[in-house]
């Protein structure tokens, strides 16, 4: 008997992995969710549905009809600014979407598998190990940390996986991510100013697809940190960007974070213990400029 997943957010960038993942493996019927036309034309079989993440009583029809071993929620509203303008949407898409998650996992015995940020912390004491006492910044952060209470309170089967700025490629991409944004802009001759007081470990996202795969085999409760390993400044990683991609780095200036005129507040420096997902999820611990490599691959791969 196949175990059915569904796949919430597929539309987007860790969606669409998702799909791409699970829909190669026997063993998973996929069912995806997303607001919209389906943007995937890479998976084969798989279900689509379309369905606003924030619509409780269909989403809760629909799981109600499937009645899913699994469930990955990889929808959410991640645009840190955007969440601080609009408050009530985002706890819409953040919180409230999650409890409907939260109570379809518990009627079927589902085990949920949720995707949270880095911003739940207030960045002063990084790199953080999974057990350490949150305090977001920001709206995004404070959403993001009321969903994994929702979560851990349930008295569910459930993997809770932290990341940080996920970056990748998938089909009709629904927007840019950082190695994107910095590449496009370089080759475009745009002058780059970007912070060199904020440290982060990017992700890439054929590895947080894989650190879900992982979460299901391993049958992980919890939470889990999964980035690459290494902490950087967000100025070194465009100039480890720029140099994966052969590109001139004369187009990227330092600034300070107190320069910017950022809506949302941001921690100075996050970055995660990975030994908990290194040694139980059996995670693989790569450094960034391994993975662009790896990415850089993959966008030759997709233009040829």
């Amino acid at each position: 008997m196949k175990h059915k997943i569904i796949i919430t957010g597929s539309n987007g960038l860790l969606g669409q992995k998702l799909v791409n993942l699970f829909s190669k493996e026997d063993t998973f019927e996929v069912i995806a969710f997303s607001k919209g036309k389906n943007r995937n034309d890479t998976a084969k079989k798989y279900t689509y549905y379309t369905i606003d993440s924030t619509n409780a009583t269909e989403v809760f029809q629909r799981i109600d009809a499937i009645k899913p071993h699994y469930i990955i929620n990889s929808a959410a509203m991640t645009n840190v600014d955007q969440c601080e303008k609009e408050k009530e949407k985002c706890d819409l898409i953040n919180v409230e979407a999650v409890k409907t998650l939260v109570k379809a996992a518990k009627k079927y015995n589902s085990h949920l598998i949720h995707i949270s940020t880095d911003f739940i912390f207030d960045g002063k004491n990084g790199p953080y190990k999974e057990e350490d006492e949150p305090n977001p910044l920001s709206h995004y952060g404070r959403s993001k940390l009321e969903s994994e209470n929702l979560i851990k309170e349930a008295g569910i089967n459930y993997t809770i996986l932290r990341t940080i700025l996920v970056y990748g490629l998938v089909d009709n991409m629904p927007r840019k991510n950082i190695v994107l944004w910095i590449k496009d802009a370089i080759e475009n001759k745009q002058i780059l100013t970007i912070v060199d007081d904020q440290y982060r470990m990017p992700t890439f996202v054929d590895d947080l697809a894989n650190a879900c795969l992982l979460s299901i085999q391993q049958n992980a409760q919890g939470v889990f940190n999964i980035s690459s390993s290494e902490l950087l400044s967000i100025y070194d990683m465009a100039l480890e960007i720029a140099a994966a991609f052969e590109l001139d780095s004369s187009y990227i200036k330092r600034i300070h974070t107190s320069q910017l005129n950022q809506v949302a507040k941001r921690p100075a420096v996050t970055g995660f213990n990975l030994e908990k997902s290194k040694k139980i999820l059996n995670f693989p611990v790569v450094p960034f400029a391994d993975r662009l490599q790896v990415f850089k691959n993959q966008l030759l791969t997709s233009k040829t």
